[in-house]
């Protein structure tokens, strides 16, 4: 990221940190010698207040002002020389006070030349810049009321070197402090934009609608808080996109089913009229046959009575199927579009279905699945999970052998359900998802098939809006259905 906060922040407080350097490098060079001159000169001005003062209270010989005057030139590199109006040295430095006599004469009476620069002069003393065989001094020198004179002198070769070296320490320390004040910040600035990162990637996944990555900071600061909000936002969110699915199914199927309710009733009575019809009459004909007495015997009474319950219970599950799918064509049955693991839902169809599956000789195959979250109706799809499972075990032969895939195929989640067996002619496939059609009858008839599971299944699927099918194979029939993934 060319534009990362923490590139921006290192970036300026490496600046500014460099800035700093450079603006105190550039004002040391412009000033600092200024401000080396102007506190020699203030400690050359306090040494001649020093001797005025004993001056006036002629007080040259005390202990204390000798004191004082030495303590002034082993402290600053201070050179002085006093002489009162006798010409009696008053005192001496013991840096070279003497050699400064013959200069106070020269100033005294005119005759030195070597002066650079006149820095202050009044009637009492005069401060001045002067070079001395290559080297330049600071010098005041003065003659007071009292008759006393007085030279003091301090080399300004050392302040320039003093400048110097504290610019280039400056400029070292200064580099030091840099690098490590980037180093630091680098560190500090990751530490702070790594939430700032993790919300930026949950913020992604919300966009694409998985809901599913939540912030876990626990520092309490205001990254934090925004983190607990956009938390907050990530359910609300899944609830109104799950609501919104579920409103707009509800819309699209309102939209349909006013048009197709008078067609459906015509088409559902004439069907079950036609299927009930022939259970009814073998009932009828058992059932007349049992009150004439036609068998006397035990055991063909029991046959009867075995063809009645039987036809009965056949038309009872074809009745419970027919209201399940009146419900789902007639709209009675409302689709709750909600997120969940297809994966998992299958896996536990097939646990439960396990028994049955080896009780009837078919080896069932299902790869190994990571989570896959899809948004659909959660029971409507195990109920055509179910259909097409049962459907391919009835009509499963030949190596009986039920494979099971999952496949996310352009965005979207492909179920398909293979059986081997015969492939369903070409012709009978536009019409194997109507009420009770029956490409084999009499294999249908035998496991007690109402001929309205793949009814349902198109019922359902039409309600969530999604696609189903079939393909023939070679060696077998693969069923299919398409749900939206997250």
């Amino acid at each position: 990221m060319k534009k990362s906060i923490r590139n921006q922040f290192a970036l300026i407080f490496i600046g500014l940190m460099a800035g700093t350097v450079v603006l105190c490098l550039l004002i040391n060079n412009l000033w600092l010698g200024q401000f080396y001159l102007k506190s020699k000169t203030d400690v050359l001005y306090d040494a001649y207040q020093t001797i005025s003062a004993a001056a006036r209270s002629d007080s040259y010989n005390q202990e204390n002002f000798r004191q004082q005057l030495d303590q002034v030139c082993s402290t600053n590199n201070v050179t002085i020389y006093i002489v009162n109006s006798n010409s009696k040295t008053v005192f001496e430095s013991v840096n070279g006070g003497r050699q400064l006599e013959y200069r106070l004469l020269d100033y005294i009476f005119g005759f030195r030349d070597d002066v650079i620069k006149i820095l202050e002069q009044n009637e009492y003393y005069t401060v001045q810049r002067t070079g001395i065989k290559g080297k330049e001094y600071l010098e005041m020198y003065g003659r007071l009321d009292t008759g006393i004179s007085f030279i003091m002198q301090t080399p300004l070769e050392s302040i320039r070197e003093s400048a110097a070296l504290a610019n280039r320490f400056f400029a070292y320390v200064g580099l030091a402090c840099a690098i490590a004040g980037g180093i630091i910040i680098w560190l500090v600035s990751r530490k702070i934009t790594k939430p700032i990162l993790e919300l930026s990637n949950i913020s992604k996944r919300m966009v694409e609608f998985d809901f599913e990555a939540q912030y876990r900071g626990g520092t309490n600061n205001e990254i934090d808080m925004l983190g607990h909000n956009i938390n907050m936002l990530s359910q609300s969110l899944e609830k109104t996109i799950s609501d919104l699915k579920t409103a707009n199914n509800e819309l699209k199927h309102d939209i349909e089913k006013k048009e197709q309710i008078d067609e459906m009733r015509k088409e559902f009575l004439s069907n079950v009229s036609h299927e009930l019809k022939t259970p009814i009459a073998l009932i009828q004909g058992y059932a007349e046959g049992l009150k004439e007495g036609i068998s006397e015997d035990k055991e063909s009474r029991d046959y009867y009575c075995d063809v009645i319950v039987d036809e009965a219970s056949k038309m009872n599950h074809m009745v419970q199927k027919l209201l399940t799918l009146n419900q789902l064509e007639f709209g009675n049955d409302v689709v709750s579009m909600e997120r969940f693991d297809i994966v998992a839902l299958i896996s536990t169809y097939l646990q439960s279905a396990g028994l049955l599956a080896q009780q009837n000789n078919i080896t069932v195959h299902m790869p190994e699945y990571e989570p896959i979250y899809v948004w659909a109706d959660e029971f409507k799809v195990e109920e055509v999970f179910n259909n097409y499972f049962t459907n391919g075990m009835h009509h499963c032969t030949g190596e009986r052998m039920l494979d099971v895939k999952i496949e996310i195929k352009d965005g979207r989640v492909r179920v398909s359900v293979f059986n081997t067996g015969e492939p369903i002619p070409e012709e009978a496939i536009p019409h194997i998802w109507e009420k009770f059609y029956k490409v084999d009858k009499a294999r249908t008839r035998e496991y007690g098939g109402s001929g309205v599971g793949l009814s349902i299944v198109k019922a359902i699927m039409e309600s969530m809006n999604q696609e189903y099918g079939v393909e023939n194979y070679a060696d077998g029939v693969c069923f299919w259905f398409e749900l939206e993934t997250t």
